[in-house]
């Protein structure tokens, strides 16, 4: 190989071994090649399903963007809020007020 290569060693379990040698010995090839082979295929399938995810979230960013045509969601103004009137809406589920605790 005209690459670069860089000298990896590791630690598998004898079953593993075991399945290694087995599969280099049916592919005629080395056991390195078996296991860089396995690497490229997972860095191929790990891309692939960067890919679907990436396509997944387009699509629900698409039918998120679609609901503003909904004539259901074009009623009315949009509602106003502002962070204070939440935080007291939610301190107000929690605490009662201290005239209310008699």
């Amino acid at each position: 190989m005209s690459e670069y290569m860089v000298r990896k060693q590791i630690y598998i379990p004898k079953q593993q071994d075991a399945l290694l040698k087995r599969l280099a010995k049916q592919r005629g090839v080395s056991e390195a090649e078996v296991i860089r082979q396995a690497l490229e295929r997972e860095v191929e399938a790990s891309d692939a399903e960067s890919a679907a995810r990436e396509t997944a979230l387009q699509k629900m960013i698409a039918f998120a963007h679609s609901l503003r045509e909904r004539p259901e969601f074009q009623q009315g103004e949009p509602y106003k809020w502002n962070r204070q009137e939440l935080y007291e809406e939610r301190e107000n589920r929690w605490f009662k007020p201290p005239e209310q605790e008699k």
